[in-house]
């Protein structure tokens, strides 16, 4: 089929044919980035915490009405350990200030020398008495894990006391020390100059996020030290780990356990892991979920565009199709014909898209940080514009095709 023609005859009447073909290039740029966005957020929702089945894993927090002094608070939290640990089905428990995903937690900035001026990181530090080695099932890729001699007790409101020792995550020491093949034995300093404190890499684990969980490796950013502290916070946060399939009964009998300790007079509440998944990833889904429903919309508009437009056409073109049927036309020589005709506007249209979602993208880098486009998705979406169209104008053409010469020709 000669493709000039029909150019031809497009550029008679301008206006309609500029509009699907914007009405393309709008919905392909937006349908792309949208695609990728909800790919990138989908993937950083689906990274691995760190913490081995997940599922199995808990928290509590217990809030005593009466609190005690230094003493009484390190025998306390010890009972609590001891119960907790007693209740069927815990497989291990820990004292920890914070979890992962939780959202809120404690950062410090880090550096590799007393001599630095600014920190290289500011990594989400952990602190806990227990192994969250054991009860996190986290992989120890280098060192240790902690041992009882490693643990002090101090007191936030008198003591000064830090930790000697800690382990790291493998990102923040690749960012501390990047040339570095090994990482044990590593001085690493909390703050900077002359009143950081000093304390040594014992162990290395392979992943562990921050409560924040941000987007790159910054997310995994985390260092442990080992400490049993009191008068810090009036609650003490447990992790606790249950045997596969016992979690939600686990969690009820750890409760009672911490009730029947202090007779009632505490406050105690636990969530699971998953839960704080869910929470942390519950904007990024419905993120996901609305830039989806975003671009069906988009391609609902679009498509309807087209059968509107070649609705109109074959209306006004119906004496003309007769015509072409009269002299020996075919519908399939119709049916090509407004199929072609479609093809080429839905083409103009994915150039001034495509153009469109890199100059889209490259906005969203600026301002976003979001990662560049990846041709992929450029020729998915083309590809989606493409179906898109001749899907759109098949009815209509099909019509156009079917006219009846007699019918088409005879005059009002």
């Amino acid at each position: 089929m000669e493709i000039k023609p029909i150019f031809s005859a497009l550029m008679r009447n301008k206006t309609g044919p500029i509009l699907v073909a914007v009405q393309v290039a709008l919905s392909l740029a937006i349908l792309a980035n949208a695609l990728h966005i909800v790919s990138v957020r989908q993937a950083v929702a689906a990274r691995p915490i760190g913490i081995a089945n997940e599922e199995q894993v808990f928290t509590l927090s217990v809030r005593p009405l009466t609190q005690g002094g230094h003493e009484e608070q390190l025998a306390t939290q010890r009972a609590q350990a001891a119960a907790l640990r007693a209740v069927p089905g815990i497989v291990s428990a820990a004292d920890i200030n914070q979890i992962p995903l939780s959202g809120s937690g404690n950062y410090n900035g880090v550096a590799s020398s007393r001599e630095q001026v600014r920190s290289i990181a500011s990594p989400t530090l952990y602190l806990t008495p227990d192994s969250l080695v054991k009860t996190w099932g986290l992989k120890l890729i280098e060192g240790r894990d902690f041992n009882a001699q490693d643990v002090p007790e101090i007191d936030a409101k008198t003591s000064k006391v830090f930790p000697s020792v800690v382990i790291v995550s493998k990102a923040i020491a690749e960012k501390v020390w990047p040339d570095a093949g090994s990482y044990v034995g590593k001085k690493l300093y909390f703050g900077t100059g002359a009143e950081a404190r000093e304390v040594s890499v014992v162990g290395v684990v392979e992943t562990l996020q921050t409560p924040g969980a941000a987007m790159g490796s910054e997310g995994e950013y985390s260092t442990m030290v080992p400490a049993r502290i009191t008068n810090s916070v009036r609650s003490t946060l447990y992790t606790l780990r249950a045997e596969p399939g016992q979690r939600d009964r686990a969690m009820k009998d750890a409760e009672q356990a911490i009730r029947k300790l202090h007779h009632g007079q505490v406050v105690v509440r636990s969530t699971t892991q998953s839960e704080e998944r869910d929470k942390r990833y519950r904007a990024d889904n419905a993120l996901c979920w609305m830039l989806i429903t975003v671009s069906v919309l988009l391609m609902v508009v679009t498509a309807s565009g087209i059968v509107g437009m070649a609705s109109l056409w074959v209306t006004q073109r119906r004496k003309q199709i007769g015509v072409r049927r009269a002299l020996g036309a075919r519908k399939i020589d119709i049916l090509r014909y407004f199929v072609t005709e479609n093809v080429m506007i839905t083409t103009t249209g994915i150039v001034g898209g495509l153009l469109g979602a890199l100059a889209l993208n490259q906005l969203l880098v600026s301002k976003l940080e979001l990662a560049r486009l990846p041709a992929e998705y450029m020729l998915l979406g083309a590809a989606a514009s493409w179906a898109l169209g001749i899907a759109a104008v098949y009815g209509p053409a099909w019509r156009a095709a079917s006219i009846s010469p007699a019918l088409a020709t005879r005059s009002a």
